[in-house]
């Protein structure tokens, strides 16, 4: 990928934007653990982790669609 095709992604017409509205409710274990909100959408998902809500926010920007994170809970 060249200079050229690097800046013609960067154009500001081709650009998604998205506001999240982020509640951060507990920190414990090093990491956030709340609510985040798709501004745009009015949709919300819970996070446990800081990682988590990156993700939720990378997958809502890429796909367009709802934000939704599978979750697989550890039984001890």
């Amino acid at each position: 990928m060249g200079k050229r095709d690097i800046n013609k992604l960067n154009h500001e017409g081709d650009r998604k934007k998205g506001t999240f509205i982020v509640k951060i409710e507990y920190c414990q274990n090093e990491s956030w653990q709340g609510q985040v909100v798709w501004a745009e959408e009015n949709r919300s998902e819970r996070f446990r982790s800081t990682l988590e809500l990156i993700k939720l926010i990378d997958e809502a920007m890429s796909s367009g669609q709802q934000i939704s994170f599978e979750r697989k809970d550890s039984v001890s």
